[in-house]
């Protein structure tokens, strides 16, 4: 059980986090300073710079806490590719739905002509992780026998294509964009039903792999 200065800290931490993410939205990223996040986020200045010595270090840290999966397992075992992919799905969802997820790209799309470092870090941090799992996972389930995926690569990046072009981009445009859970739930079971009808194991390909 964490100890009393442990939550203390913990709790600072969130804190500043939450306050940085709202004044890079407000102000933008260059126009923020970290005396400014300390200020909104009720903590001292030596406090912020204890934990976050500076605003890309305090970047990095945000856009790993937004993508960070709840379970911290990222990738299913092989065999079932049915219940892998829709818990894969399932728990992409649930990150691109994560409250501020909206605002952590919106920030980034703003400021990446100026400030380049921003986008590769949402992407190095944060997506390539989470799509790296799904290609390993297709990877481990053609080497399984179970799927075919002669690319893993672009299968991933249809899989989760097909999951965020509903779940996550049109709330960029649409403030009131809100798809229900049954919706949400839908929209994965067709995206995992289109992987396995693409790369279904055919009479063919099992001969040809024994």
């Amino acid at each position: 059980m964490p100890t009393y200065h442990e939550r203390m800290a913990e709790q600072k931490r969130t804190a500043i986090v939450e306050a940085a993410t709202g004044l890079f939205l407000e102000s933008g990223y260059d126009k923020t300073s970290l005396a400014r996040i300390a200020d909104a986020a009720g903590v001292s200045k030596a406090t912020l710079f204890k934990q976050f010595p500076t605003k890309a270090e305090l970047f990095d840290a945000i856009v790993t806490d937004y993508w960070r999966t709840e379970d911290g397992a990222l990738t299913p075992p092989p065999g079932d590719p049915l219940q892998g992919l829709t818990a894969l799905g399932t728990r992409y969802v649930a990150l691109l739905t994560r409250p501020g997820m909206v605002a952590l790209f919106r920030i980034v799309i703003a400021e990446a002509p100026r400030f380049p470092e921003l986008g590769q870090t949402q992407f190095k941090l944060g997506k390539q992780p989470f799509f790296d799992a799904v290609r390993d996972y297709l990877a481990a389930e053609h080497e399984a026998g179970t799927l075919t995926v002669a690319d893993p690569v672009l299968a991933a990046t249809q899989f989760l294509g097909m999951i965020s072009n509903f779940a996550f981009w049109p709330r960029m445009l649409l403030v009131n964009w809100a798809p229900t859970e049954k919706a949400m739930a839908h929209s994965v079971d067709e995206a995992v039903q289109t992987v396995l009808a693409r790369h279904a194991v055919t009479a063919a390909t099992g001969a040809a792999r024994a």
